[in-house]
């Protein structure tokens, strides 16, 4: 009985660490796939060292120096450590944990991030499209530091999205980010008689979206999937005494020209428009009109420094209630190919 015993223990042994062993070395050979064709598809993609370690009931990657650049968007990313875990038994299920520094380059400027903590849990379908199923991720005591000079920090930010059930392209998402500093050329810009706190207390978004394709492998690697709807349970900000509320549903055409209305509570909404003026999102032309109409709206509602009005989106144009406040911006992940 021991002899059969100890058989089958050596035979399970075997059999697992072959089992380890061939996953390991797909799982090291796909990475090394991968980023080999993003260099053959013209990106530069360099790294140091790749290993897959955690043997017995493990598969938990490490790649060091990590070098991602698109030279024909201008976008790159580099980083001295990533860890992709999971375990040797749940294949579609990683911890993609980074390091508490690297760095972004866009076309304009070099970023570098820090951060306490960033962690993401990545749940993908089981098959070789690897769509994505559900997403958790972390950040806590982040700041951007650009080259062009400005800062931006926040305490904690969270993601998670997950498939909605019964669907095949819609996710539901939830973001919030609390003690959001932004930058002070951004402060100054809106801000500069330092009427304002220093710090967003919170912002929050709760949806559901639909897209015209997967977020699969191919969303990488190729045309990333346009949102077609999207349904807006809370999307909110709360800065000093503004207070900025939207839910209702929209859907994209196309071009990525919105149809649709929220129902729209700002409160303290005159602070509101001086700030879009000096963001350049409301025509400074605009600012006595649209305060006039407004503070019809508001008295309305029943509350001056309130309004409770819906936001309605057609034909590229967006209107508060009854007042026009001009074209709405068109929402696309890829831009047309005559645009540079």
């Amino acid at each position: 009985m021991v002899r059969i015993f100890f058989g089958l223990l050596i035979v399970i042994t075997v059999g697992w660490s072959g089992y380890w062993f061939v996953g390991s070395s797909a799982q090291q050979s796909n990475l090394q796939s991968w980023l080999d064709n993003r260099y053959r598809g013209s990106w530069v993609a360099n790294y140091d060292a790749l290993a897959v370690k955690g043997y017995p009931s493990r598969f938990d990657t490490k790649i060091t120096n990590l070098n991602l650049t698109d030279p024909k968007s201008g976008w790159s990313w580099k980083i001295p450590i990533l860890q992709v875990l999971m375990l040797s038994y749940k294949p579609n299920h990683v911890i993609v944990v980074l390091p508490p520094e690297h760095t972004v380059t866009t076309p304009n400027e070099r970023i570098r991030v820090k951060s306490n903590v960033f962690r993401s849990s990545i749940k993908f379908d089981t098959d070789t499209k690897l769509a994505l199923n559900a997403l958790t991720s972390e950040i806590s005591n982040a700041s951007l530091t650009s080259t062009n000079g400005w800062t931006s920090e926040l305490k904690m930010a969270r993601l998670a999205t997950r498939k909605t059930l019964g669907t095949e392209n819609s996710h539901d998402i939830f973001f919030q980010a609390d003690a959001v500093k932004p930058n002070r050329i951004f402060s100054r810009l809106i801000d500069p008689y330092n009427q304002l706190p220093n710090v967003f207390d919170t912002m929050r978004m709760d949806v559901t979206t639909d897209f015209d394709a997967p977020w699969d492998r191919s969303a990488i690697e190729n045309k990333k999937p346009e949102l077609t709807t999207i349904k807006i349970r809370d999307l909110s900000a709360t800065w000093g005494k503004m207070t900025f509320e939207a839910r209702g549903d929209m859907t994209f055409d196309i071009n990525g020209n919105l149809t649709g209305k929220l129902s729209i509570r700002a409160k303290n909404w005159k602070n509101m428009i001086t700030l879009g003026v000096r963001l350049g999102a409301i025509p400074a032309e605009l600012q006595s009109t649209l305060e006039g109409g407004l503070s019809l709206l508001a008295r309305l509602s029943g509350n001056p420094n309130t309004i409770d009005a819906p936001l309605s989106f057609k034909n590229g144009f967006a209107s508060l209630g009854p007042i026009p406040i001009g074209r709405a911006p068109a929402i696309r992940f890829n831009r047309p190919a005559n645009l540079e």
